[in-house]
């Protein structure tokens, strides 16, 4: 597939949880500089691409951590109040683009909620218009490609066009099923882990695996390491609930979860205590550097300030530790659309 011409961004769109739109834009200007003009709105940043030649944005083994889901833009287009498609068909006809499908996406507040029904109705209108230019393929294999038009408001858009991926969401807002038997919501944090920072989950995640989960209870992140056939240690001075409370696959322990220590490595430890990021992140050292468990996913509680130097702070110390103790890792850390004050990290130990 090409295009009329070649598609060069102007600037890099990211979406993010309302409230931390400076550490987003921070992760963009890591990334891209922090020449250039520079925006950010409720739930949403964006710089311009001067700094550097990217025709696409980074995989999420990058360095970004705020950022849910990103977007080469083309362009941003100011629009009337009346016929909105006009404008975003002149602007495309610049580009003579060639796509497979199309998103209209919005911010995740409650003004663009509210944007959700315009999107669905306006949706056909530019199918119809992209096909009559002949942009919209029919899709036959290979690259998939996406037309993008994230309306910020109703009269302000950002296009883009990207390549499509298997955990792309639209509008960065994974759509997870809550199991009806889980204890609690907060298996689909772990569920979001599972699907957004570990490649090849099948692989990592194997029935008769062993696992940890430190502050178990009520039982939410210990049904999703069940879920996947592992056997679990769960711990914690309070009660198991549920479907997790007397399940065969669970060995619950009222222990102190800074304190137990198993009597064999384990393949996972997972861990949701609410407790200060840098002691979360010694006990996740400990752990890893000593051989006691081999993959993990963790949260880190943030402070309301300096959430960038806090979990900076935080990585570095983990690590450290592991670069002393002479072994290879992989470590991945994203704010998750189910994380609220917190981020989700995944570290994996070994050569593989």
């Amino acid at each position: 597939m090409t295009s009329a011409k070649p598609l060069q961004p102007a600037g890099f769109l990211a979406y993010c949880r309302p409230g931390f739109e400076p550490e987003c834009l921070a992760d963009l200007q890591a990334r891209y500089g922090k020449r250039g003009q520079q925006d950010t709105g409720a739930g949403w940043a964006f710089v311009s691409a001067v700094a550097r030649g990217d025709e696409d944005e980074p995989s999420f083994s990058s360095s970004f951590i705020f950022v849910r889901q990103s977007v080469p833009v083309l362009g941003r287009v100011s629009l009337p109040e009346r016929d909105r498609l006009t404008p975003i068909i002149g602007f495309l006809r610049a580009f003579s683009p060639e796509f497979h499908e199309v998103w209209i996406e919005y911010p995740d507040t409650n003004d663009g909620k509210a944007l959700s029904g315009f999107a669905k109705k306006f949706q056909p209108y530019v199918e119809k218009a992209a096909g009559k230019e002949g942009w919209l393929k029919e899709y036959t294999g290979g690259p998939k490609l996406r037309l993008h038009l994230f309306f910020a408001s109703q009269n302000d858009v950002f296009i883009g066009i990207r390549r499509a991926r298997d955990n792309d969401w639209l509008c960065g807002i994974p759509r997870l099923r809550f199991p009806s038997e889980a204890p609690s919501r907060s298996t689909l944090k772990l569920l979001e882990a599972f699907i957004m920072l570990i490649d090849e989950p099948e692989r990592r995640l194997k029935s008769g695996m062993t696992g940890v989960d430190l502050g178990a209870a009520p039982g939410g992140w210990t049904y999703q390491l069940v879920h996947h056939g592992l056997k679990v240690f769960a711990i914690d001075n309070g009660p198991m609930k549920g479907s997790m409370d007397g399940h065969p696959q669970v060995k619950h322990l009222k222990e102190d979860g800074f304190r137990w220590k198993p009597k064999h490595a384990v393949d996972w430890l997972v861990c949701d205590m609410v407790e200060q990021p840098v002691r979360i992140a010694s006990l996740i050292a400990q752990w890893l550097a000593s051989g006691m468990a081999r993959q993990t996913v963790f949260n880190l509680k943030l402070p309301m300030k300096k959430r960038h130097a806090e979990v900076e702070r935080c990585l570095t110390l983990i690590r450290d530790a592991l670069d002393d103790a002479g072994l290879r890792y992989r470590i991945r850390a994203r704010h998750l659309y189910h994380d609220r004050e917190e981020i989700t990290c995944y570290i994996r130990v070994g050569k593989d």
